[in-house]
């Protein structure tokens, strides 16, 4: 079996933390949403099971669709390299050293360094430069879509237990700190992969799932009051 690099175990953690998110969010908002409008537990229950459910399919299809996507463009940036490296070796060259020497390295070591890589891996070497990506680190669609299927009802759980278990005057309270706080965990765990302001991620996350649940809250009450 072959070794994943440090960018494709990224890429899984990634579709990991994202879809443990929006777990969270996507059911917070419906059983919160549907707390507001009906009191039944059975059917706050259902509806946190079914859009569960949805998600998850929703996720890792989704995951999976995005990443094949993204695997297809690049299979053509390499085909469209391997045929440019053999029909326009010299001009690839050329790119690869101008590249090095408007990036502030003098002439002489720009010529030394692509000739070293160009000699190494020409493959490797042009499509990291025109593309921006390395021709090893294809992320599997498989793997995206299966972490995504399986930390979405893992991200799920949260608000789907946390209102259920809850005291009924309280159940709203309790799942809406729950999710607050899950949602600044996944924040941070988002923004350390991506390293990004991980106060700023935290904020972000925070809002928008104050945000989704206070709206499908009032519209639940709305719809309560028809």
């Amino acid at each position: 079996m072959k070794k994943q690099t440090l960018s494709q175990k990224i890429n899984i953690i990634r579709a990991s933390v994202m879809g443990a998110n929006d777990g969270i969010v996507s059911v917070a908002g419906i059983v919160i949403g549907v707390a507001g409008a009906a009191e039944s537990s059975f059917a706050i229950f259902i509806s946190g099971i079914a859009g569960m459910l949805a998600g998850t399919v929703s996720m890792a299809m989704g995951e999976y669709v995005s990443v094949n996507t993204e695997k297809d463009s690049q299979r053509r940036a390499v085909m469209t390299q391997k045929k440019n490296l053999r029909n326009n070796y010299n001009q690839e060259y050329t790119f690869v050293k101008n590249k090095y020497m408007n990036s502030g390295i003098k002439e002489e070591l720009a010529n030394r360094a692509t000739n070293e890589m160009m000699t190494s891996n020409p493959l490797v070497t042009t499509v990291r430069e025109r593309f921006g990506f390395n021709v090893n680190d294809f992320t599997s669609p498989y793997a995206a879509a299966i972490a995504s299927m399986l930390s979405f009802p893992t991200g799920s759980v949260l608000p789907l237990a946390a209102i259920l278990l809850s005291p009924a005057n309280m159940r709203i309270i309790y799942t809406f700190i729950a999710v607050l706080i899950a949602l600044a965990i996944t924040g941070y765990v988002a923004a350390l992969i991506g390293n990004a302001n991980k106060i700023k991620a935290m904020i972000r996350n925070v809002i928008s799932g104050i945000f989704t649940m206070v709206v499908l809250y009032v519209i639940g009450n709305i719809v309560h009051m028809l």
